[in-house]
């Protein structure tokens, strides 16, 4: 086996350099017979596959599928049986390649001495960091399978949270999707039709017809043109969203858009508060538990929000004044950090205002919905009268010249 290790030398020196060995312990005994100081060790491949090829692959591990594994993995601990026995018998069951080839490099970690947390830390972009962290925890505390538990719960509410927002914006996106649809069959095949006809009038058009016939003629002539710049347009907007400074500001600008701009902002809070109870309920300290829970917020926005209340803690400001001072939280939130911190039950209180957030949140998705579906209706039913009465207003201009 190769190892990717990261070493210090007797002069003072770290370098890294690429090690062979059977296995990490043998590794770390022939490291300091050399006089070797190992500060990191990592695996470089498993089964062929380097590990940063898998840590690609990995991200389009199924949220659905981590979270069976999970169960799994809970009820085969409470029923008694080895850590090591566990996890073989979660490799004869995984179906899934890539998270199998993963889950045989995490228990490689664990027969030569790793702690579970730390095998998962080293498949940092496959795991969520919530989860390793939660381990740590679990593995300190003696209560993994509580702990796995607890993430478990965790993820549900997050997975039903996302859930219910996206299929809320279904019925809406699919209207104007519709909407669109209809616009262009009736400006490319219906609008022609109907200027064939009007050539041979030799009235003057009224003003409307001619703008609805413009639109047509424009559609037809640089449809090819209009359909390149429209791919050209997602590419580079998808490009320049991948830079952190993109990021950002796709980020700041999708919590000012109208109507749907503060429900991303209370899902954005409710993933940092539930994320803090849950690492907090695990015996984590409320420091780290914040750099952590900050990490697994989406919005980078409101990441850089928050982060400032991390060094305020850490200088010895209590979590509530942290939370007044960083102005991103309700007073209700605060003021129940604020009684968590004092009746010693900060995790429950968060819990509270995370349930608070997502309740909020599907209230103001109904709202939305409520307004939105009529709006739709409306302006398709405007579009669709405007274009009508363009195409039928020469006629009747005809009809009443000749009477």
């Amino acid at each position: 086996m190769e190892f990717t290790c990261r070493v210090g030398t007797a002069e003072g020196r770290v370098m890294e350099e690429v090690f062979q060995a059977s296995d990490e312990a043998s590794l770390r005994v022939e490291l300091e017979k050399q006089g070797l100081h190992l500060f990191q060790v990592r695996r470089r491949g498993v089964s062929g596959l380097s590990l940063p090829r898998m840590r690609k692959r990995a991200k389009e591990l199924d949220r659905q599928t981590f979270l069976l594994f999970n169960q799994e993995l809970a009820a085969l601990l409470r029923a008694g049986l080895p850590l090591l026995q566990a996890l073989d018998l979660m490799l004869e069951r995984m179906e899934d390649e890539e998270f199998r080839i993963v889950l045989a490099d995490i228990r490689s970690r664990v027969s030569s001495g790793e702690d579970l947390s730390d095998a998962f830390a080293a498949h940092g972009d496959m795991f969520p960091r919530l989860y390793p962290a939660s381990l740590k925890a679990g593995e300190r505390s003696g209560e993994l399978e509580e702990v796995i538990r607890r993430f478990m719960h965790y993820q549900k509410l997050v997975l039903d949270a996302r859930k219910r927002a996206v299929s809320a914006l279904i019925y809406p996106a699919l209207l104007v999707s519709m909407s669109l649809l209809m616009l262009l069959v009736l400006s490319i095949f219906v609008v022609p039709s109907f200027t064939n006809f009007y050539e041979g009038m030799d009235a003057e058009l009224p003003l409307l017809t001619r703008t609805v016939v413009g639109f047509s003629a424009f559609l037809r002539d640089q449809a090819w043109i209009l359909a390149l710049v429209a791919v050209a347009a997602v590419v580079l907007i998808r490009r320049w969203i991948r830079t952190p400074a993109g990021r950002l500001r796709w980020d700041a600008l999708r919590l000012k858009m109208p109507l749907m701009g503060g429900v991303l902002r209370l899902f954005g809070l409710s993933e940092f508060t539930r994320s803090l109870a849950t690492l907090l309920a695990g015996g984590i300290p409320l420091v780290p538990a914040l750099e952590i829970a900050v990490a697994a917020v989406g919005n980078s926005s409101i990441r850089g929000a928050i982060e400032p209340e991390i060094a305020r803690v850490r200088q010895g400001q209590a979590f509530y004044e942290a939370m007044e001072a960083s102005d991103v939280f309700p007073p209700m939130a605060v003021d129940m950090a604020k009684v968590g911190e004092a009746t010693g039950a900060l995790d429950e209180m968060l819990t509270n205002v995370a349930d608070f957030f997502d309740d909020k949140v599907e209230t103001q998705l109904q709202r939305i919905l409520s307004l939105v579906e009529p709006a739709m209706l409306i302006f398709m039913g405007l579009v669709v009268a405007a274009i009508l009465l363009s195409l039928y207003l020469p006629m009747f201009g005809a009809l009443s010249g000749i009477q």
